[in-house]
C-alpha cells in the first residue's frame, strides 16, 4: 500500500549499496528475500513505526538505505527520512502474493496505526441498508456491519435519501418486514401467520408458503439492482415482463408491473444526472491541509449519482495526491463487493501496475482507469474534488468546536488526577455474581460526561469458576482491549475499574500483557470513594462536593445498575429453563408469556386455571396446574 513516498523499481535495488547501519540490521538488510510480503519498521524502543507491502521484500526495504548521490534515499521527503534515521530494526512477513501482502498490510495498519502511516478512516457511523444472507432476506436500515454473508449498500451520509430508497423499495416491492428466520420446513409446518403486511398488499406472504422461495428472491434481485443504481436495466427487465403477461392476457399481472416501472421511474428522477451516458463509473478525488486529508468516491451508475462515500486521512503533511489516491484506493477497494468498468482519478497512484491488477482482480475483467485533462470528466473530478474540501473543511470546525468544547467537569478530573489529556471518552467496568453463580460483566461508556449507551457492552465470564472479582477483571479486560487492538478502533481516554487496589492491579497487569501498558486507568472503591492510581500506594481523596468525583461515582453506578440488569435478566431466564419448561407442553415462548403476565413463577402458581387458560390454552393450562398441584403435595409428604 502506498504510504511511504519512494516507490521503487523491482529488481533495480537488488545489489545497492546500503547506507552504515547497526550490524543487526545490516545482516537483516543482506537477507532479505526476493519475494512478495510485508515488512514493518521499529525504532530503538521496539515500538513498529512503519509498515508497508512490497511485490519484492529485498528491493522495496533496502532502497530506504541506499547510499551515494542521487539515491533514492536522497529523494525522499524531509518527513521519510526521518522516519529512516529512527529505523533500529525491521520485521518482514512472507507472503504468496502482493495481494495477500496488501491484505495483511491493511490489517496491520488499522491494529498497529504506525506513526509514519497514512491513517484512513472511513464512514463506519453512517447507515447501511442490509440485504440479509436468509432463504427469504430481510431489507433494512444498520449501522453494523457482520461477516455472515449478507450484502450491504451504503454508507448513506444523507439519511434522508436513505429512508427515502428504503421507503421506495417497501413500496414498490413486496418483501417482509418481519424478523422470522423463515426455512422451508418451519413454512410447511404452519408454524407462521401472516400479519396485516400480507391483508394490505405490502408482503407477498412467504411465512405461508403463499409465494414461493425462487419468486422471492427474484423479487429481492431486482431490489439490489435498485440500490445499486441499475434502474436503466431494471425498468428494462420488467418491460420485457410485462408484455409476457400481457401477451398471455393476464392483464392484472401486466397491471401491477406496470405500477412498478412507474415508481421505478419516479425513483430514478429523484437522483441527479451526471452524464448522458449509461456507463457505470466511480469518480475519486482528495485534497490535503497540513497533516490532515479527505477522499471522495462518487458512484455513478447509469449516468447518475446515486451515492457519495468520503474517507478522512490523517499524517499526509509532505504527501502527494497521488500517495492519498492511491491509499484510498487500495483500502477502499479491497473490501469492496462491487468495482466499475471505468474510474476516474484526480490523479495517477505511484503504483499504477499494482492498482490495475487489483481492480481487475476484484472485478473479474478490465477496468479503465482514467486521468481526465479536460472536458465534462474533468468537471466532474472537479465537482468531487470540491466536496472533498467541504468535508475536510468540516472536519477542521468540529475539530476547533472540539477543542473550545471541553466540559468543566472533564477538565477538572485531568486535573486531579493528572491525565495527559481531557477523558472525554470513559469506559468503565463492574462485576456482577451472587455467590458465584451467573457471573457476569458490564462496560458503559461516557463521552464527554454523557453515556453513550450503544457503545455500553455486556459479558459473560467464561473462564472464572466462583466469585472471583480479579480474575473477572482480567477476563473482561483483556476481551475489550484485544478486540479494540484487532478491530482498529477508538481507545478511551480513562479506564474505570469498580473496585479497589486488587481490581486495578488484575487490570494494570492484563493491559501491560496485551501491549497497552500506559493506557489511563484508576479505581474507584466505594467504601470511601477512594481513587486508586496504578504505582501510587496511597489513594486521592477527591472532595466530596468535587465536580470529577461525583462525575466518577455516576459513571460507576451507571456500570454497576447495567451489570445488575444483565444479571437479573440471566437468573430470570435459567428460573424459567429449569421451572416453567420443564412442565410437558411449556416452551420458551409459553412460559415468557406467562412470566410477563404473572410477574413471577410463584404468580403463576397462585394464578386460577382459567387466568392461565387465558394465556397459553386451557390444555397446557392443566398441565401448569397439574404440576404444581404435585409439587405441591411431594413437598408435604415430605414435611
Amino acid at each position: 500500500m502506498r504510504y511511504a513516498p519512494c516507490m521503487p523499481m523491482p529488481g533495480i535495488y537488488d545489489d545497492i549499496e546500503i547506507q552504515e547501519v547497526g550490524f543487526e540490521l545490516k545482516e537483516k538488510l543482506d537477507n532479505l528475500p526476493r519475494a512478495p510480503g510485508v515488512y514493518q519498521f521499529r525504532n530503538a524502543e521496539g515500538k513498529i513505526i512503519y509498515v508497508g507491502k512490497a511485490k519484492i521484500l529485498r528491493n522495496r526495504v533496502r532502497s530506504y538505505f541506499q547510499k551515494g548521490h542521487n539515491s533514492q534515499r536522497d529523494r525522499h521527503d524531509p518527513k521519510t527520512k526521518v522516519m529512516v534515521a529512527k529505523i533500529a530494526d525491521l520485521e518482514v512477513i512472507v507472503t504468496d502474493s502482493e495481494m495477500e501482502a496488501l491484505i495483511l498490510e491493511n490489517t496491520l495498519i488499522k491494529k498497529l496505526k504506525p506513526r509514519y502511516n497514512i491513517d484512513l478512516r472511513d464512514d463506519k457511523s453512517y447507515p447501511y441498508i442490509v440485504v440479509t444472507n436468509e432463504p427469504f432476506p430481510r431489507v433494512y436500515v444498520t449501522r453494523r456491519i457482520k461477516q455472515d454473508g449478507s450484502r450491504y449498500y451504503g454508507p448513506y451520509t444523507d439519511v434522508k435519501t436513505m429512508r427515502y430508497a428504503l421507503k421506495s423499495i417497501r413500496n414498490i416491492f413486496q418483501i417482509r418486514s418481519c424478523k422470522w428466520f423463515l426455512v422451508e420446513e418451519a413454512i410447511k409446518r404452519k408454524k407462521f401467520k401472516v400479519c396485516l403486511d400480507y391483508h394490505i398488499g405490502k408482503c407477498g406472504g412467504p411465512c405461508e408458503g403463499f409465494i414461493t422461495r425462487e419468486e422471492y428472491n427474484e423479487m429481492i434481485s431486482q431490489v439490489e439492482r435498485l440500490l445499486k443504481g441499475k434502474t436503466h436495466d431494471l425498468i428494462r427487465q420488467l418491460t420485457d415482463e410485462m408484455k409476457i403477461h400481457s401477451d398471455r392476457l393476464e392483464f392484472e399481472k401486466a397491471g401491477d408491473i406496470k405500477k412498478k416501472i412507474d415508481a421505478i421511474r419516479v425513483y430514478a428522477e429523484k437522483q441527479k444526472m451526471v452524464s448522458l451516458d449509461l456507463i457505470e463509473r466511480d469518480i475519486i478525488a482528495a485534497v490535503s491541509e497540513d497533516d490532515d486529508g479527505c477522499g471522495v468516491i462518487f458512484k455513478v451508475r447509469d449516468g447518475k449519482l446515486v451515492g457519495k462515500q468520503h474517507f478522512y486521512l490523517s499524517n499526509v503533511s509532505e504527501r502527494t495526491e497521488s500517495d492519498m489516491v492511491g491509499t484510498l484506493i487500495e483500502r477502499y477497494y479491497i473490501n469492496a463487493d462491487y468495482v466499475p468498468p471505468e474510474i476516474y482519478l484526480s490523479a495517477e497512484p505511484n503504483d499504477m501496475e499494482f492498482v490495475d491488477n487489483l481492480l481487475r482482480s476484484k472485478r473479474g475483467g478490465d477496468v479503465k482507469i482514467v486521468v481526465p485533462t479536460g472536458g465534462e470528466e474533468l468537471k466532474l473530478i472537479r465537482m468531487c474534488r470540491a466536496n472533498a474540501k467541504f468535508m475536510l473543511d468540516e472536519l477542521k470546525i468540529q475539530k476547533e468546536k472540539s477543542k473550545e468544547t471541553v466540559p468543566h467537569t472533564l477538565q477538572a478530573l485531568q486535573r486531579d488526577l493528572h491525565l495527559p489529556t481531557p477523558p472525554r471518552r470513559i469506559e468503565c467496568f463492574d462485576n456482577s455474581n451472587i455467590q458465584g453463580s451467573d457471573p457476569v460483566a458490564s462496560m458503559v461508556v461516557f463521552v464527554d460526561g454523557k453515556p453513550r449507551k450503544s457503545d455500553y457492552r455486556k459479558f459473560k465470564i467464561r473462564t472464572v469458576v466462583g466469585p472471583d472479582d480479579f480474575a473477572s477483571m482480567e477476563e473482561i479486560i483483556e476481551r475489550r482491549y484485544t478486540r479494540v487492538i484487532n478491530e482498529g478502533s477508538q481507545l478511551p481516554d480513562l479506564i474505570v475499574v469498580d473496585g479497589g487496589k486488587g481490581q486495578l492491579s488484575s487490570a494494570v497487569d492484563t493491559l501491560r500483557r496485551i501491549g497497552l501498558p500506559n493506557e489511563p486507568i484508576i479505581g474507584l472503591a466505594k467504601r470511601l470513594e477512594e481513587v486508586f492510581v496504578p504505582e501510587e500506594s496511597e489513594s486521592i481523596l477527591l472532595p466530596r462536593t468535587s465536580s470529577a468525583l461525583k462525575l466518577l461515582q455516576h459513571i460507576r453506578d451507571e456500570a454497576h445498575r447495567f451489570a445488575i440488569t444483565f444479571h437479573r435478566s440471566l437468573r430470570e431466564k435459567r428460573v424459567v429453563s429449569t421451572q416453567l419448561t420443564g412442565i410437558e407442553g411449556i416452551g420458551e415462548t409459553k412460559a415468557t408469556k406467562l412470566l410477563r403476565q404473572f410477574g413471577s413463577v410463584k404468580g403463576v402458581q397462585e394464578a386460577s386455571l382459567e387466568e392461565i387458560g387465558k394465556v397459553v390454552g386451557m390444555k397446557a393450562a392443566e398441565k401448569v396446574k397439574s404440576y404444581f398441584e404435585d409439587a405441591t403435595k411431594q413437598s408435604g409428604a415430605v414435611e
